[in-house]
């Protein structure tokens, strides 16, 4: 019995061998799979995952990979704009002197301040002696007019000076050259109209174009500068309209008397 049994073992593991694949057989389907000669190749794709399906992963890959060579190709991987990008918009320049220029006011350098301060006086006492005596005087408000002529003159100068230098951020063009003979041309006007409150008015205008001029024809005057500039025309501007309400207001008089 028990003999019987054994040669029944030795008989089953006589078949088990004979019907398994010999390494020879797996390495000659490789040479034949990976053979660019053979007219007919066998699928090695199909031979490996019929009788090895274990060894697919890492032998079919690696005989594809050794038999088409395939260069590294690189791509895009971001999502495609369909619509251009546009470009962010310049932020609007303005003009806002209170935010930006007058925190350098005090900055302005001490003998442009204190000369400054001190040419508003020909503009801030006419008004104030006039409107404590409330009486209008007439040579008061014409030297009150020529002072504020020669002043605008004088800043119609300064841009010329401002652009001729070499190195200067402003260029001596016909834009800035041509609008600093605007203010000279209005302070002329004004010292040949004969009504006091027409040539206190024309002055009015033409500081407030020099005025414009220098913040936005030349922004590139220093920070201080252009905060010295908006209050001195402030109250130079502010001053001339008190000169206008007084001339409406209280009688007129003749300072020194014939």
């Amino acid at each position: 019995m028990f003999s019987a049994r054994l040669r029944s073992t030795i008989t089953a593991q006589k078949v088990w061998h004979l019907a398994r694949p010999s390494p020879k057989c797996r390495t000659l389907l490789l040479t034949r799979a990976t053979n660019p000669g053979r007219s007919d190749p066998p699928d090695i794709n199909w031979v490996f995952s019929s009788r090895w399906p274990t060894l697919r992963t890492g032998v079919v890959e690696k005989s594809h990979a050794a038999t088409f060579p395939a260069r590294n190709q690189y791509f895009h991987s971001s999502v495609v704009r369909l619509k251009k990008r546009e470009k962010p918009e310049p932020p609007p320049r303005d003009v806002d002197l209170l935010r930006d220029d007058m925190q350098d006011f005090w900055k302005s350098p001490k003998p442009a301040l204190w000369l400054g301060s001190a040419g508003l006086i020909p503009f801030v006492a006419p008004t104030l002696f006039m409107g404590a005596a409330e009486i209008c005087y007439t040579e008061l408000v014409y030297a009150q007019v020529a002072y504020g002529a020669s002043i605008v003159s004088f800043l119609g100068g300064s841009r010329w000076g401002f652009a001729l230098p070499e190195g200067s951020p402003a260029k001596p063009d016909w834009v800035n050259l041509s609008n600093s003979v605007v203010s000279p041309l209005l302070a002329w006007a004004a010292m040949l109209i004969a009504d006091s409150i027409s040539a206190a008015t024309t002055v009015i205008v033409a500081l407030g174009i020099s005025l414009h001029y220098d913040l936005s024809l030349l922004p590139t005057y220093p920070s201080w500068f252009k905060a010295l500039r908006a209050v001195l025309t402030i109250v130079a501007v502010v001053s001339l309209l008190g000169t206008i309400l007084v001339i409406n207001v209280y009688p007129t008089k003749k300072l020194f008397s014939e």
